[in-house]
């Protein structure tokens, strides 16, 4: 016979788990419904928002989270949960990336050789002093976007084409006319052919032509808002290397941290990020861009778990702020530097 997995039963009030049967809540004495018979929602709901407490949806361990907190980590589990307009809910799609830059003297190594790193960096690490260094792992969305760029610019090289033409016919005709009876030479003629031609201006030699440019990206926003100033541009985390979350997997003493960046707020943030990405690129491919505009459309949405070693360094009162990836070794940010 086919078990039955049976949906607890919360007080939608202080967050209280009751029998399957209860009228109202043996804690607060709310009334939680006339009939006691349960229906199973799509997304099922942990706890209201007024809950201060919640039991862990995986492994019942209890979780309280802090002032702020949106999405919280089970100490004992792993599993998340995150805090939406329905209440608690869990998270399915959460993934981590493995810890592969673990030792900090290795770390200390790297960073060494990117701050020294060029003439006008020449000994910079040995005249800095390490003020913080931690380890942790951090959250971010995953937040997969595609992006089609509408473009109308000039046609640069038609553009030139034409007015180079046009300045070698107007020479060759201002040299066959004076026929040199002036003693105007051949490069005479050219050059003023040439600088007749440059007068015309795109007005009237540029092209209008339109672009087409579609580009996918799966952009990573930094789910905690202390590490907004380190929020990645255009940095790819080694997603092929990602698996399911797994606190086993967590050395001893790291600190897994929770967030307070809800997953619509990092859509948000995501089209805003896709946006500005395909701006640049369009303006580093065309030149001359008269009109710009982005549909950007989100896919899909997960939540990463990254090794993230922090750094901060003091250098003659300035500082030096490194974000490094604990898995590839890549540097998401560099401050200072």
């Amino acid at each position: 016979m086919k078990e039955v997995s049976v949906i607890p039963l919360y007080c939608p009030k202080c967050g209280a788990q009751l029998p399957d049967d209860a009228i109202f809540c043996m804690k607060c004495g709310v009334r939680i419904s006339a009939s006691p018979a349960p229906q199973a929602p799509l997304t099922p709901v942990i706890a209201s928002l007024e809950a201060k407490s919640l039991t862990c949806p995986h492994c019942g361990a209890p979780i309280t989270p802090k002032f702020g907190e949106m999405i919280i980590s089970c100490e004992y589990c792993g599993t998340a949960v995150v805090l939406e307009s329905e209440g608690w809910r869990g998270i399915h799609k959460q993934t981590m990336l493995p810890l592969k830059l673990a030792e900090r003297d290795k770390v200390v190594t790297e960073i060494r050789s990117l701050m020294d790193r060029g003439l006008l960096h020449r000994h910079l690490y040995e005249g800095s002093t390490l003020e913080e260094m931690n380890l942790s792992f951090v959250p971010y969305w995953i937040v997969s976007v595609s992006a089609r760029t509408s473009i109308i610019a000039s046609d640069i090289a038609v553009q030139a084409g034409e007015i180079a033409t046009t300045a070698a016919l107007f020479g060759i005709m201002g040299s066959a006319m004076s026929g040199r009876r002036r003693g105007v030479g051949i490069a005479g003629p050219i050059l003023a052919g040439a600088m007749l031609g440059t007068t015309m201006g795109p007005s009237q030699a540029g092209a209008k032509r339109a672009y087409q440019m579609d580009n996918n990206y799966n952009l990573a926003i930094v789910a905690v808002k202390a590490f907004n100033e380190y929020q990645p541009k255009s940095y790819q985390f080694n997603l092929h290397e990602r698996m399911l979350f797994d606190i086993s997997k967590i050395p001893k003493g790291v600190k897994i941290l929770n967030g307070d960046v809800g997953e619509e707020s990092a859509k948000y943030q995501a089209k805003t990020l896709a946006d500005q990405l395909q701006s640049e690129k369009a303006h580093a491919q065309y030149h001359m861009i008269q009109q710009l505009h982005t549909d950007v459309d989100i896919a899909e949405t997960e939540l990463l778990y990254a090794p993230i070693w922090f750094a901060q360094y003091d250098h003659k009162g300035n500082k030096i702020i490194l974000i490094i990836d604990g898995n590839s070794g890549g540097v998401i940010n560099s401050i200072g530097l």
